[in-house]
């Protein structure tokens, strides 16, 4: 039953009659549909549809609240107030820092982590102090679930949304208007380009350490992200680990044989060729 506090998580707060329309067309995240007891991962993106921010978003009364990790908030609060441009929005830090997600029994309040309820799991986000629990009991629910976050599994500026399964776990609209970036992430749905995919990592021993190259015969797949034990996360090339599989090509994380497998709620498989990739 743990609650965990995460102390390196800080917030901001959007409000102003248009606070809803300035997020909704600016962010990856669609905020109209977005109830008031649902909290949504989202992104800012760079101009070619990368994560320049990524962040949680839900509502409180009429204002919004973006979490982000701590060394982020600043700059992202800068760039927000780049696009404001005339509309009547409000943007600012919230004074407490911090945010305490809870699941299972301890899951009475908060606002339903959108990214663990698509796998069927209910796991809650308030603010401020209310766990004692190890962090590293969040750390090992993510990799179980494939819940990436930036800093630990991927750096900014360097993966697209679908890369961190944005387009699946409610980070990412299809059916809403421009936002920043949208013309790549769109095309890349349209096409089926997205090889890069967050997968779960597991092995018999403890796994090496955050950073560490997975490879097949030699040739680098990805990389370790989240590690807790011998479990993990990593962003990999499925089409590269797909073809390793089905021709009984070891994965190794450094020198530790490791599998990898695909979150079952994603209903994303592994390609067994070439050929099957590019369908």
């Amino acid at each position: 039953m743990p609650a965990v506090f995460l102390k390196d998580r800080a917030l901001i707060r959007v409000s102003g009659a248009d606070a809803e329309a300035f997020l909704h067309n600016l962010i990856t995240t669609d905020i109209v549909s977005l109830s008031a007891s649902e909290a949504r991962p989202g992104a800012l993106l760079t101009p070619q549809g990368k994560i320049l921010f990524d962040f949680m978003i839900w509502r409180e009364g009429t204002d919004f609240i973006i979490e982000t990790d701590v060394g982020q908030r600043d700059a992202l609060l800068k760039r927000l107030a780049m696009y404001k441009l005339h509309a009547v929005v409000t943007l600012e830090p919230v004074e407490e820092q911090g945010v305490t997600v809870s699941w299972d029994e301890e899951a009475a309040e908060g606002v339903a982590d959108s990214r663990f309820a698509k796998a069927g799991r209910v796991l809650v986000r308030r603010r401020g102090n209310h766990g004692t629990a190890d962090a590293m009991l969040y750390d090992a629910l993510r990799a179980a679930y494939g819940v990436a976050i930036s800093g630990a599994d991927f750096a900014l500026q360097d993966a697209f949304p679908h890369d961190v399964l944005l387009d699946l776990n409610g980070g990412l609209s299809f059916r809403k208007g421009c936002y920043v970036g949208q013309e790549v992430v769109s095309r890349m749905q349209h096409r089926g380009t997205a090889r890069r995919r967050v997968v779960s990592v597991s092995a018999d021993a403890d796994l090496p350490v955050t950073g560490t190259e997975i490879t097949a015969a030699g040739k680098p797949v990805g990389a370790l992200g989240t590690v807790v034990g011998s479990n993990g996360l990593a962003i990999v090339r499925i089409d590269r680990v797909g073809e390793a599989i089905a021709s009984g090509i070891p994965l190794l994380a450094g020198e530790t044989t490791v599998s990898l497998s695909l979150p079952p709620w994603s209903g994303l498989s592994f390609p067994a060729s070439a050929d099957e990739a590019n369908a």
